[in-house]
């Protein structure tokens, strides 16, 4: 009966439309700007350097589409960021409705409250700190819509990656000092899912996006296009394995047996969060064994025409359901608010020995899939090039 009230008192609660909006508006505003800038320090800007040397009109239309694009992010960051920080106005304050928490009298008084007893720090001094760090990567971002600006675009980037990462990063900072190690662990693991979760979706995105060039770039723009893809994928890969690690962890913590997947209302939304993940992997497969196979033998062949169409036609449609996907996934995170442990009556979490030796096995296990998804594909890839006369 004690856990049957136990359950009854810790009941699934549907969070206001407010912060629905702003919570999925708040991580869309980090995949752009921590996806995009990623993707193209790690992916585009390689690309556009290689020996080989893409045509000069061709670079040039990626690098300012790219520029703006990620002005755009840094507009969707800052607005994002505003409407987020009146969630937590709202979320803090004791009945204050979500529009008298818009008011900049309102977000000030909550960055400048005082430190709770026992904390190192007051909470609205990180966020003070942590919506600084914002403001600082929007201005760099959107600073790309001058002209002159966009001439020092690997500048900008280059500047403006650490500042947004800066903006998750410095939020996860505990104001009281973490009871144990599990507590150490949550933020650490938390961070690793939002940051790998939104440079994959933000950096498909992008890439998605500049695909849409295709009508102004040249006949050798697949060689281009071709690298660029390959680079992506193995930051796409690494981001899988993350999310995954991170979300084994999550999972635990949140879910105390398989059967609460569906008994729960929190167990229902984080399954349908991992179908959505899985169908992103998915069609994460379908271009790494099927179709990246197929742009290396049509580079192999010099053949132009197939290279052109395979990297920017097919590969962007895959990449667009994808983002599709991703967008979806942003818009369950939301509702994953509680625990299905809790909704359960069942005990929190405490992790063990076994605990971690299990976890090692799953992420050693994981690596190695990685490993093996990239040696098939590279075997994939060898088996369809034309063997030498």
């Amino acid at each position: 009966m004690d856990l049957i009230h136990l359950a009854a008192s810790n009941a699934y609660t549907t969070p206001p439309l407010w912060r629905v909006l702003t919570k999925a508006g708040y991580f869309l505003g980090l995949s752009g700007a921590i996806g995009a800038t990623v993707t193209y320090v790690a992916s585009v800007r390689p690309a556009l350097r290689t020996p080989e040397g893409p045509g000069h009109d061709d670079v040039n239309v990626i690098r300012r589409r790219t520029a703006g694009y990620l002005a755009r992010a840094g507009v969707v960051l800052l607005i994002a960021g505003y409407f987020q920080l009146a969630g937590r106005v709202a979320r803090a304050g004791k009945g204050t409705p979500f529009g008298d928490a818009l008011a900049p009298g309102k977000m000030w008084d909550f960055l400048v409250a005082p430190a709770a007893k026992g904390a190192w720090v007051a909470q609205g001094t990180i966020y003070l700190v942590q919506n600084l760090a914002l403001i600082l990567a929007a201005a760099t971002l959107i600073a790309l819509f001058l002209p002159q600006a966009r001439r020092h675009l690997n500048a900008l980037a280059l500047t403006a990656l650490p500042l947004t990462l800066a903006v998750t990063l410095i939020a996860a900072v505990p104001a009281t000092a973490p009871k144990d190690a599990d507590k150490v662990l949550d933020l650490l693991f938390g961070q690793a899912h939002i940051i790998s979760g939104v440079v994959w979706v933000g950096g498909l995105a992008l890439l998605a996006v500049l695909a849409a060039s295709r009508g102004r770039l040249g006949e050798n723009a697949g060689v281009l296009w071709a690298d660029l893809w390959r680079r992506f994928a193995l930051v796409a890969l690494i981001c899988v394995g993350a999310v995954i690690t991170s979300g084994l962890w999550m999972s635990w913590k949140h879910v105390g047996a398989v059967s609460q997947l569906w008994t729960t209302t929190y167990g229902l939304f984080l399954l349908v969060k991992v179908l959505l993940v899985l169908g992103m992997v998915t069609a994460g497969a379908v271009n790494q064994f099927w179709l990246m196979p197929r742009v290396v033998k049509a580079r192999r062949n010099d053949d132009t025409a197939s290279l052109l169409h395979l990297t920017l036609r097919h590969f962007p449609k895959v990449v667009w359901g994808e983002v599709a996907l991703g967008i979806a996934v942003l818009a369950v995170v939301p509702f994953l608010a509680g625990s299905a442990r809790s909704e359960a009556g069942d005990p929190a979490a405490v992790s063990s020995g076994s605990i971690f030796t299990a976890g090692a096995f799953l992420v050693l296990t994981l690596v190695a899939s990685l490993y093996v998804t990239v040696r098939t594909s590279d075997a994939l890839a060898r088996r369809s090039a034309p063997t030498a006369a």
